[in-house]
């Protein structure tokens, strides 16, 4: 718990630190803009992920957000913990809510950036040595980072970005039978959005 602590409260500093230098930029930004964003990987493993951006006017670098997503996950993420390796385990991610905040390094949705998530993710845990099912509830803060890459000369944009997380259990039973499903409190992830800015 005291390395959640920690990682959230560095989670919020790093978004507090983006805001103020955000706010301090010499900026051609005058006006908000909104994007909107999905997870092609979530639909491939029959979920879905759609994320909300801002960028606030007069912040050239800030970009804030909020997203849900819900997906099963595939085998070599459940098997990338040794723990529950090859050992039957189904596991989906029933719902998922966090917010983002994003630092670009030159322009928002253009190039590297680097990025904070925090949020909440329910799970759904089955084995194919079990019948019936549990849930339970983890919160994450995770660092991240990426690149923004625009194909046209218009506001599509698509993000490839791969990130580090802490997970902690705050509700429910990761307990299955006589089986327990590990939860590692470190995660790794990687995945693409396709976004558009209006």
């Amino acid at each position: 718990m005291k390395h959640l602590k920690t990682i959230i409260l560095t989670t919020i500093l790093a978004i507090a630190f983006n805001l103020q230098s955000s706010a301090q930029d010499v900026s051609t930004n005058d006006k908000t803009q909104f994007s909107i964003e999905i997870d092609p990987a979530t639909f491939a493993f029959n979920g879905y992920g759609v994320h909300f951006r801002l960028q606030p006017k007069g912040c050239e670098h800030l970009l804030v957000g909020f997203g849900t997503y819900a997906m099963n996950m595939p085998d070599a993420l459940v098997n990338f913990n040794n723990n529950n390796k090859n050992k039957g385990w189904d596991v989906r991610i029933n719902k998922g809510y966090s917010l983002f905040g994003e630092h670009h390094f030159t322009e928002v949705n253009h190039k590297w950036f680097i990025g904070t998530q925090i949020g909440i993710q329910e799970f759904k845990i089955q084995n194919d040595n079990l019948v019936g099912s549990e849930k339970f509830t983890n919160i994450l803060a995770m660092g991240y980072f990426g690149y923004t890459i625009k194909p046209f000369k218009n506001s599509l944009y698509i993000k490839p970005w791969a990130g580090i997380g802490y997970y902690s259990k705050i509700s429910g039973n990761n307990i299955l039978g006589t089986f327990e499903y590990d939860i590692a409190p470190i995660t790794m992830f990687a995945t693409f959005h396709i976004g558009y800015t209006f």
